[in-house]
């Protein structure tokens, strides 16, 4: 881990994603110039969706180097220790109605597995909907949250925590859990990570904008193309007191299909385990 320092009343590390570190690496992005750091935060995804309350625009991202009660999907708490991952937040404004916002999880997960490639040349595996792992383990989960009316969303807070320089893990979860430090037995700049997740997201984000049928058909070839769970996988899904069956990849939605004993079926929310 990258030795940590103080300036001016703020403690950070070598490779923290601040402002003066990320401002070249999103020049041109619809992130540039809004990037908000934090050595210590509750969480991020929450100042995200406070913000998009009172009118931030889209684009604003909040980046930690600790989360005291980092968010999970579910309710989960994520683990956030100082310097150790990147925990990041982006602020979206798209034009989708609730119902379509799956798809920016995806994009997301892609966003994540690009960037990781980019910066480590690890190949990471998608789990659908929001976890990115290396085989059976997880080093980032992904959390979408929104505020919407009936018919249309008026922002989104795209969550993301990876577990980058951790070289051991709670009790707990030392079973299900991994970093890229663990994965490669190297450091890798938290920074440089921030940028290439940020870059890769404003493409999709604004692939999306432009031809939003086009790019959501793109979105879901190249997710199923980059997961091991969404065709001919045996899994658990737990959902509706929890069924086994087999992907059958995604709906036109980004939904994920599952053949079981019962017929075919669509998990709209349940977390999917391999078997």
């Amino acid at each position: 881990m990258t030795p940590e320092r103080s300036t001016n009343g703020l403690h950070f590390f070598e490779d923290s994603p601040t402002p003066e570190r990320l401002a070249q690496l999103v020049e041109g992005t619809v992130f540039a110039g809004g990037v908000r750091y934090f050595s210590s935060i509750a969480s991020t995804s929450l100042a995200a969706m406070q913000a998009g309350q009172e009118g931030a625009p889209s684009g604003s991202v909040w980046l930690a180097d600790e989360q005291t009660a980092g968010k999970g999907r579910a309710g989960h708490q994520w683990h956030s220790p100082a310097g150790t991952g990147l925990y990041l937040s982006a602020l979206l404004r798209p034009r989708l109605a609730p119902s379509e916002v799956i798809i920016l999880s995806l994009a997301a997960g892609l966003s994540v597995v690009r960037a990781v490639r980019e910066v480590t040349s690890l190949e990471a595996d998608l789990r659908w909907p929001n976890d990115v792992l290396f085989g059976d383990k997880k080093f980032c989960g992904i959390l979408t949250e929104m505020n919407s009316e009936a018919t249309r969303v008026r922002y989104v807070a795209v969550g993301m925590g990876l577990n980058v320089h951790q070289e051991s893990f709670p009790a707990d979860i030392a079973e299900i859990a991994t970093s890229l430090r663990i994965e490669s037995d190297r450091e890798f700049d938290r920074a440089e990570l921030a940028g290439a997740i940020l870059r890769a997201l404003d493409e999709e984000h604004r692939a999306l904008e432009a031809d939003p049928i086009a790019a959501r058909q793109s979105i879901l070839r190249r997710f199923e193309a980059h997961s091991s769970y969404c065709r001919a996988a045996e899994v658990w899904v737990e959902e509706d007191g929890g069924y086994e069956g087999t992907t059958r990849g995604l709906d036109e939605r980004g939904f994920l299909r599952v053949e079981t004993a019962a017929g075919m079926k669509t998990v709209l929310s349940g977390g999917v385990r391999k078997r």
